[in-house]
């Protein structure tokens, strides 16, 4: 991305990210992670086991010529290609992302495909574009015949669970989340920023002002980290919220907190695949709402409870056998 005013290069880049835990009993192994992600048979899917298990998807491209959203009502037409990509965080998250960048002109009428395939992951607008206007409509509505780029992630993430057999027996039930983001580059000597909303049904957006230069794909695999920790806080914060902890009858306790403990908790791993130039932007979400000490806090909860749980099972156990002796 490049600082507003220029003709050649991405002003824009707009993108959403959906995760989701993936719907098997147990957390799958690389081969099986390579398995459902070869999303194109040209080219291998993408491993990495430091600091943690990860695997990704080649790219894929879906042509689209349509309207952009556009603040105020617009008419803003782009031709081009949408960038879609899919990955397994520890074999456990399944995340799927759909991004695109955008420069500030274009032809003023449509070209032969043959101009837009040689710019893959970029839409061109006909004629030219407000990158204020476009970033508030993407955030914020969504006509009908409007670009749905959460729909092609939709489908990424409906490709690959189509795939597994025992689909329907995961370990605890989760809310699918949604971040919906856009980028553009600081400029004016202004420092990078970030804004992070959490709207209703699992929908968070998220506006960012990165340094200038930034690549499209560094600005989305920003946005797949905080969307993949927004949906670890999220999970378990509504697990324990109404949970009667302490409660005579743990059973009911074990049930949801064993789960948390056995396929999520090991999961943070903050900016572990994020840029460095980047990382101040983490930096501004550890300061407010503060996710890391949220995620703490809950995790100690957690282990509180599994601790206090044993002890009284512990009695419980020893109390039947001096009745019994």
């Amino acid at each position: 991305m490049t600082a507003p005013g220029t003709t050649t290069d991405p002003v824009l880049t707009c993108g959403e990210v959906r995760t989701c835990l993936l719907p098997t009993r147990d957390a799958v192994d690389e081969r099986t992670a390579e398995r459902l992600l070869r999303l194109r048979p040209d080219e291998r899917v993408r491993l990495s086991r430091r600091p943690n298990r990860y695997a990704v998807s080649p790219d894929v491209l879906t042509g689209v010529d349509c309207r952009l959203p556009s603040a105020g009502g617009g008419k803003v037409r782009a031709v081009g290609t949408v960038t879609a990509r899919a990955a397994l965080v520890e074999g456990r998250v399944l995340q799927a992302t759909a991004y695109f960048s955008a420069p500030a002109t274009g032809p003023d009428r449509r070209r032969p495909w043959g101009y837009y395939l040689v710019r893959p992951g970029v839409l061109v607008p006909v004629g030219a574009l407000s990158p204020r206007a476009v970033a508030e409509g993407f955030l914020t509505r969504h006509e009908q015949d409007e670009l749905d780029v959460g729909s092609i992630a939709e489908g990424r993430l409906s490709s690959i669970s189509r795939l597994l057999l025992d689909s329907f027996d995961p370990p605890l039930t989760t809310t699918d989340t949604r971040v919906r983001w856009t980028a553009s580059a600081a400029s004016g000597g202004a420092e990078p920023a970030l804004r992070f909303t959490v709207a209703d049904d699992g929908l968070r957006t998220l506006g960012l002002r990165l340094p200038p230069g930034t690549a499209p794909a560094a600005a989305a695999a920003l946005c797949e980290d905080l969307a993949l920790h927004d949906w670890l806080l999220t999970t378990v914060v509504d697990k324990l919220d109404g949970l009667r902890l302490g409660s005579a009858d743990g059973r009911a306790a074990l049930k949801v907190l064993r789960p948390l403990v056995d396929h999520l908790l090991h999961l943070w791993l903050p900016k572990a695949r994020v840029e460095r130039s980047l990382e101040a932007l983490w930096d501004l979400l550890e300061k407010e709402p503060g996710f890391s000490r949220q995620w703490e806090t809950h995790v100690r909860r957690v282990r509180d409870q599994l601790l206090l749980q044993a002890i009284l099972t512990q009695r419980e156990a020893l109390g039947a056998s001096l009745t019994t002796s």
